[in-house]
């Protein structure tokens, strides 16, 4: 079986986009993708409404993009919100609690919030399961390349992420993958078979990405308040 994943993508449940969960799998669904991982930013709850929306042919991923106390982690298969603010190696162990497996996005980016550039990169690259070696948002210097760099160094496989913001971005990078990525021991298997089909999202799309911010701290959502266990899915 041929799966086309990506482990990376936001809806509005995220401070810095505007697209609804039903959209974004909408057209998930539309471009071919038969696995995405939802990821917003410290929450899970947009990822458990796309789940419900998911047409079929594309099995929703609940996952979470953390913000540790050493940069961004990438959590799949959760139940429940994991909080932000925590060290990276304590953050890995509350997904693995859950069963979940844990990436590295865009670990060179300069201007997001990447992991840190000295050894604890390379400690916390010891303990997750990928590391992000093309991000489509990613424009101009050598991120990409010092990612999968840095992911052959350590053995890992290095995956293509869309990042997507907006509805356009969805599914402007993928990869394709033998199996059945649709658990956590199938997504382990079906890293060792990927192929990646890196795309890179538009300046237009980054332009608007700003754009997107302006127009939530119009509705009130400088900050998005971490969500009650009820909201996170969480018992």
């Amino acid at each position: 079986m041929r799966a086309y994943l990506d482990l990376h993508c936001h809806t509005a449940a995220s401070f810095d986009c505007l697209a609804s969960p039903r959209s974004v799998v909408r057209a998930a669904a539309q471009r071919g993708l038969t696995h995405l991982a939802i990821t917003d930013h410290d929450r899970i709850d947009g990822a458990l409404r796309g789940r419900d929306a998911a047409p079929d042919g594309l099995t929703v991923i609940v996952g979470e993009e953390v913000r540790t106390r050493d940069g961004d982690l990438i959590a799949v298969f959760l139940q429940r919100a994991v909080p932000p603010g925590l060290p990276a190696r304590e953050t890995i162990e509350l997904v693995r609690e859950q069963g979940g497996l844990v990436g590295i996005p865009h670990p060179f980016d300069t201007f997001r919030g990447s992991m840190l550039k000295d050894p604890r990169l390379e400690a916390v690259g010891q303990l997750v399961d990928w590391v992000e070696t093309h991000n489509a948002r990613i424009v101009g210097g050598s991120g990409n390349v010092r990612a999968a760099s840095f992911a052959h160094g350590l053995g890992l496989p290095g995956l293509a992420a869309s990042d997507a913001h907006s509805v356009f971005e969805v599914g402007v990078a993928y990869n394709v993958v033998e199996g059945d990525p649709g658990t956590p021991e199938g997504l382990l298997a079906a890293l060792r078979t990927v192929e990646m089909v890196p795309g890179r999202a538009s300046y237009l799309v980054r332009a608007l990405t700003p754009i997107s911010k302006l127009v939530n701290r119009a509705r009130g959502n400088t900050r998005v308040p971490w969500p009650s266990a009820d909201a996170a899915g969480g018992s």
